[in-house]
């Protein structure tokens, strides 16, 4: 991530600010009414459309209703693969000679299928013991060697033939912007913004890349992956622990997985695999295109209906994730060493999207969460056993988590944080919210319904995550049951979901020799990626002197910590430590 800091005012408005913008911080709003119009075309696919006239934009996107919870072991991680494949064109984008990259692709399927047969030996000559690690390049058999470096020579064939990144180009030319993709446990979104007068050309390329995909260069791409989950997991502070104590706190779910996949399933993925899954998961059935913007309906549906129209209907639904969770007889504690300061990490079962108890548990985690919450006063500014607290309820698709984070301050233990949170929580349970904190978190509520309708952008996106976990209703309908939270219904999901026996407790303390002298100990919880940023971050604060400034961005941050992507919340938290820490200097002064 590239980024320069200003100086002066100018600095902080465009450095810092900048540098929130660019890690992804959007605040989740509930919002006023949104008027959406839903379609359904010939073949079965949904159309949602929202009318805005104002700004000569089309902020245009689609989901399809799968994610990495309907994958089946051995193919873990084929959900975001498809992310990746997506974009690799048609037989008109992405290739100059169709017909001589379709040959070199069947070329590769043979070879592969060879090579299949050689992976399969070397993993039970890892059963036997015979090998220790069957990623080694000695560990292949001379025959496994030979058909690798045959299978090289039609890649390189294949790139001569490829056009990199047409699909990017074409519409980067035509002035789009923000093209971009995202894989959940429960939906595959993809989405980009055009001018007004570039709808049909959405419609096309769009429809096109659904009706005739081409996954050309799909063993590479595979590869891809698995360096990011390299680059993303393994190589962070905690990710690869964090995915080990999620696995831990899942018994039966698919959840229980990593969204990126297994290490050993990612490069054990077959094209034949991947087509399967093509055909039976983005059927038209079950994908919903979503336009907001400067358009209108009347044209928008004929022109819909022409082009997404065309692709046949599935002959079969895709099935329904029909594993339960079952319930947890005790509570599980994951103890781990790592290169980050200490922490507490709890997470309990709670429920799903749409369920009635999820508004209550919303009510929870802004009681908790924030400078304002309980959490920060009872644990950062009374006891001061921690210096940064977070608390978040995710209710995915099929099942729900509720989770407090908190890091420890020096001179305390995990064990007094954790003992300190569940104080807190208790009060929760015992004691009725009063009126008038109860009533401020609804007005918070209400508040940020007047953000939704804000632009284009941030319209479409509620629209993929409610679309993409059950129902687009959510946008209008959430609001109001959120102002029906009472305090009884707070003291009752207390009781039920925030049990001992529900719960999963993750303890990190820092590793023997990790966050030597001369580095700053709040470095070592972030990646090698975000530490030269955090850098930067830490100079611009420190030659900041307007209060109240740091103030106002301080509370956008923490507004926006608890729904931000997971592997930012380290970059962003480090950020609230150095603020929060500045203010405090300023105001001795």
């Amino acid at each position: 991530m590239a980024m320069t800091l200003k100086s002066g005012s100018e600095r902080w408005s465009r450095g810092l600010a900048g540098v929130i913008l660019a890690i992804g911080m959007t605040a989740v709003s509930w919002a006023q009414q949104i008027p959406v119009l839903e379609k359904t075309l010939s073949n079965g696919m949904k159309l949602l459309m929202v009318e805005r006239s104002g700004e000569p934009r089309i902020s245009g996107g689609w989901v399809a209703h799968v994610g990495s919870s309907n994958e089946k072991p051995g193919m873990t991680g084929i959900a975001h693969l498809f992310e990746h494949m997506m974009f690799k064109g048609t037989p008109t984008l992405g290739t100059k000679d169709a017909n001589k990259d379709r040959e070199i692709m069947e070329q590769q399927e043979r070879l592969r299928e060879e090579i299949r047969v050689e992976e399969s030996k070397l993993r039970a000559a890892l059963r036997r013991g015979d090998v220790t690690d069957i990623t080694s390049p000695e560990s292949k058999s001379p025959r496994h060697r030979e058909l690798e470096a045959q299978f090289k020579k039609l890649i390189d064939a294949q790139r001569e033939v490829l056009v990199k990144n047409e699909f990017d180009r074409v519409y980067t030319t035509a002035g789009a912007s923000g093209m971009n993709a995202f894989t959940s446990e429960d939906m595959t979104a993809y989405f980009i913004t055009v001018p007004a007068n570039k709808l049909e050309l959405w419609m096309w390329m769009e429809s096109e890349r659904l009706l005739r995909p081409v996954f050309r260069e799909f063993y590479a791409e595979r590869d891809v992956v698995f360096e990011e989950r390299r680059m993303r997991t393994e190589s962070t502070p905690i990710g690869k622990f964090a995915e080990q104590f999620n696995a831990l706190f899942w018994d039966a779910h698919p959840y229980h997985w990593p969204v990126i996949g297994w290490p050993s399933d990612i490069p054990a993925i077959s094209k034949k695999q991947a087509d399967e899954f093509y055909a039976l998961y983005y059927q038209p059935q079950n994908l919903t295109l979503i336009l907001v913007g400067d358009f209108k309906s009347a044209e928008a549906v004929p022109m819909a209906e022409r082009y997404f129209g065309r692709i046949p209907r599935g002959s079969q639904p895709p099935p329904e994730v029909t594993t339960l969770e079952i319930p947890s007889l005790g509570e599980k504690r994951y103890y781990a060493e790592a290169e980050t300061n200490p922490q507490v990490d709890i997470l309990w079962r709670t429920v799903g999207f749409g369920h009635k108890d999820s508004y209550a548990l919303e009510v929870v985690q802004q009681l908790l969460l924030g400078r304002t919450g309980r959490l920060h006063k009872g644990l950062v500014l009374g006891s001061q056993v921690a210096t940064d607290v977070s608390a978040q309820q995710d209710s995915r698709k099929w099942a729900g988590v509720f989770n407090i984070s908190a890091e420890v301050k020096e001179g305390h233990t995990p064990e007094e944080v954790e003992k300190t949170i569940e104080k807190e929580l208790v009060r929760l349970q015992s004691e009725d919210v009063p009126a008038e904190e109860l009533q401020k978190v609804k007005n918070n509520f209400a508040a940020a319904e007047y953000r939704k309708l804000s632009a284009n952008t941030p319209i479409l996106f509620q629209l993929i995550f409610n679309e993409g976990l059950g129902d687009w209703r959510e946008v209008n309908t959430a609001g109001a049951k959120i102002q029906a939270v009472t305090a009884a219904d707070v003291r009752r999901v207390m009781g039920q979901y925030f049990k001992k026996e529900n719960r999963a407790v993750a303890v990190y303390t820092r590793k023997a020799g990790t966050g030597g002298a001369g580095e700053d100990p709040d470095l070592v919880g972030l990646s090698p990626e975000q530490k030269p940023v955090a850098r930067q971050i830490t100079a611009a604060i420190q030659s900041e002197k307007d209060a109240a400034g740091l103030k106002a961005q301080l509370a956008k941050i923490e507004a926006a910590l608890a729904t931000a992507d997971p592997k930012k919340q380290p970059l962003q938290k480090f950020m609230i430590r150095k603020i929060t820490a500045r203010i405090a200097e300023l105001e001795k002064r």
